[in-house]
C-alpha cells in the first residue's frame, strides 16, 4: 500500500489531473532510473511511505552500469541507490527483486532519446506495476498509455550535508581523502586557511558526500550536473559551485565546494561617474580581468544586473551556471550545447549585452569576437595576472586593426574592487622610441582611462605583433639623456641607471668639492626630466 501523502501531480502549465491510479491490490512498484539516480526510492522506504515490492527493471542497472564504465557519478549513485534498496530488503522492510530483459547495445546508446525509459514503461504495464518516475516526460507517456505512475517533482528546497561545513564568512571548503576537511575563510585577497576537523576523510565518507550531492542535484530545481566525465564531475547547487574529482583522475577523492561570499550591486563598487557614463553610453566591448578568486564574476554578475535595470536584454553564457542572477536575465550552459548552437541562438535573439563567464579555450574567444563583431554587446571574464595580458590573450586570434573594435574598454579586478581600467583606440603613427618617419604605421593604443595617459602601444614590426610599455620607453631616453648630461657636468663621475629607473651616481670621495658645487644643477635635471638621481660617495 502507498502513502496517500505520495498521490503527486504533475506541475507546470494548467491543472492536470493526479497521475496515480489506485487499486488496493498495487504494492509492486517499478522505479525508472531517473528516481534510482536521485535516491529517492530508498527514502521513501526509509521514511516508511512506500511499503510493498519493488523491482528494478535489467534496463536500469544496463544504463548504470553504462554509465559507471563511462566513469560518469551518475552511475556509481544509482547502483549504490540499488544495493541499499537490496539491504533494506535483507532487513525485510521491502520485497526486492530484478525484472524485464536487457537492453540491447543499440537500445542503451539511445537512452537519451526514451528507448529505456518505454523498456522500463512497457514493463510496469505488463506486470501491473505503478511506476515511480521524476521525469515528467516519462510521467505525461505513462498517463497517456493508462500505466499506474507516481510523479515526484523537482523539489524547490533541499538542505545537503555539506552546509554544515560554511558560516556566513567561508568562501570555499575542501574535502580530500587522507586529510583532514579544510575551508577558506573571509573575503577575496583577504582569506585565511582552516582546519575543520581533526579526523582526516576517508574514501567512504568521500564517496557518500559525492553520492549526495549528486543526487540532491537530480532532485532539485537549483542543481544541474554541468559535466559529468570519467574522473570528474562538475555541479552547480543553489549557490553551491562543486567539484568532484575521483581516481584515475586524481590520486585520490576531492571534492571542492565554492561560495559567494558577497553578492553585490555595481552601486556598491563606487565607480567614478566617469566610468560609470562610459558603462552607460559607450562600452560595448568590455573585458573584466583579474586572478582566480579576484572578484570577476561578483563584477561580472553586478553589470549584467545593471544593465538588465536600465532596460537592456541581457544573457549569459556560463560554465557552470554559478551567476546569481534576475529571472528577467537567461542564463545559457556551455555545456549542454555547442557554441555553434549557442551562437545560432544569441544572434537570432539579438541580445543587448552578453556575458560570457569564464573565457577559456579558443573556441570561446572565436565566439566571443563573432558575437562582438556582429553588433551585440559583449562582456568577457578571463584570467589574467594584468590588463595588458588579458588584452594578449586576443593578439593571436584577432588581426590587430580589429582589436579596439572587439575590446574598447578593460577593468582589472583586483581584491574585489576595480584596480584599473584601460581604454583601447586605433591610430596610424610613428611609434613611441621609434625615429624614422617613414616606420609610422597602425598602432593600439591602450590609455589608462582615468587619467588619459598613453600606457602600452601594440603595432606590428616586421612580422612580429609587439605590446610595448611606453611610459618605459620614454623613461628609458630621459634616463640615458641625463646620464650623458651628468658624466659631461661631472667627468670624473661614473655614472649608471638602475633596474627602477634611477641615474647612480658615483663620485670620489676627492672630488667632493666639486660635486658640491654641481648639487643646485643635479637637482635641476630632476625636475626637468622627472628622472630621480642619487648619489654615492666612493673611496
Amino acid at each position: 500500500m502507498i502513502n496517500p501523502q505520495l498521490m503527486w501531480g504533475i506541475p507546470g502549465g494548467e491543472r492536470v489531473p493526479t497521475v496515480y491510479y489506485y487499486t488496493p491490490q498495487q504494492e509492486v512498484y517499478v522505479p525508472d532510473t531517473s528516481v534510482i539516480v536521485e535516491g529517492i526510492v530508498s527514502k521513501l522506504v526509509r521514511e516508511g511511505k512506500l511499503r510493498g515490492k519493488i523491482v528494478v527493471h535489467r534496463a536500469v542497472i544496463a544504463e548504470l552500469e553504462h554509465q559507471a564504465n563511462q566513469g560518469r557519478a551518475t552511475g556509481f549513485a544509482g547502483l549504490q541507490e540499488i544495493n541499499e534498496l537490496r539491504r533494506l530488503a535483507e532487513q525485510g522492510v521491502i520485497d526486492f527483486e530484478i525484472g524485464g530483459r536487457r537492453p540491447t547495445s543499440s537500445e542503451i546508446a539511445h537512452a537519451k532519446s526514451g528507448a529505456i525509459d518505454a523498456l522500463i514503461r512497457d514493463y510496469a504495464m505488463e506486470i501491473g506495476a505503478t511506476l515511480i518516475t521524476s521525469d515528467r516526460i516519462q510521467a505525461l507517456v505513462a498517463q497517456a498509455i493508462g500505466v499506474p505512475v507516481i510523479y515526484i517533482p523537482p523539489r524547490e528546497k533541499e538542505s545537503i550535508a555539506i552546509e554544515r561545513f560554511f558560516d556566513e564568512k567561508t568562501m570555499s571548503v575542501h574535502l580530500k581523502e587522507g586529510v583532514v576537511p579544510r575551508a577558506k575563510r573571509g573575503r577575496p585577497g583577504d582569506w585565511r586557511l582552516v582546519d575543520l576537523d581533526e579526523k582526516p576523510l576517508t574514501a567512504e565518507e568521500l564517496e557518500r558526500i559525492a553520492r549526495e550531492i549528486v543526487e540532491t542535484a537530480k532532485r532539485r530545481k537549483d542543481g544541474f550536473i554541468e559535466i559529468d566525465r570519467a574522473g570528474s564531475t562538475i555541479v552547480q547547487l543553489g549557490d553551491y559551485r562543486i567539484v568532484i574529482t575521483r581516481p584515475p583522475l586524481s590520486e585520490a577523492w576531492e571534492i571542492t565546494i565554492v561560495r559567494p561570499v558577497a553578492r553585490l550591486s555595481l552601486e556598491d563598487y563606487n565607480l567614478p561617474p566617469k566610468l560609470l557614463r562610459r558603462l552607460e553610453e559607450r562600452a560595448e566591448g568590455i573585458l573584466i580581468a583579474g586572478a582566480p578568486g579576484a572578484g570577476k564574476t561578483t563584477f561580472a554578475q553586478a553589470l549584467a544586473e545593471y544593465y538588465a535595470r536600465k532596460g537592456k536584454i541581457v544573457k549569459t553564457i556560463e560554465s557552470p551556471r554559478d551567476m546569481k542572477l534576475p529571472p528577467e536575465i537567461t542564463q545559457y550552459s556551455k555545456n549542454y550545447a555547442s557554441l555553434g548552437e549557442l551562437h545560432d541562438i544569441l544572434l537570432l535573439s539579438r541580445p543587448d549585452y552578453t556575458v560570457f563567464d569564464e573565457m577559456r579555450t579558443d573556441e570561446d574567444f572565436r565566439l566571443y569576437i563573432d558575437l562582438r563583431l556582429a553588433g551585440i554587446g559583449m562582456i568577457g571574464v578571463v584570467h589574467a595576472t594584468s590588463p595588458i595580458d588579458a588584452i594578449q590573450r586576443f593578439l593571436q586570434r584577432v588581426d590587430i586593426g580589429l582589436l579596439p573594435s572587439i575590446i574598447d574598454t578593460v577593468i582589472f579586478i583586483d581584491k574585489g574592487r576595480v584596480e584599473s581600467v584601460y581604454e583601447l583606440r586605433m591610430t596610424v603613427k610613428l611609434p613611441t622610441g621609434l625615429k624614422e618617419a617613414e616606420l609610422a604605421r597602425p598602432v593600439v593604443e591602450v590609455i589608462d582611462f582615468f587619467t588619459n595617459e598613453l600606457v602600452y602601444e601594440i603595432y606590428t614590426f616586421g612580422e612580429q605583433r609587439v605590446v610595448v610599455p611606453v611610459k618605459r620607453v620614454k623613461m628609458g631616453g630621459l634616463e640615458e639623456k641625463v646620464k650623458t648630461l651628468i658624466e659631461r657636468m661631472i667627468p670624473v663621475a661614473e655614472v649608471e641607471v638602475g633596474e627602477d629607473g634611477v641615474v647612480i651616481v658615483n663620485v670620489p670621495r676627492v672630488a667632493s668639492k666639486t660635486l658640491m658645487k654641481k648639487i643646485r644643477k643635479l637637482r635641476k635635471l630632476e625636475e626637468k626630466y622627472g628622472v630621480k638621481i642619487r648619489i654615492n660617495m666612493v673611496s
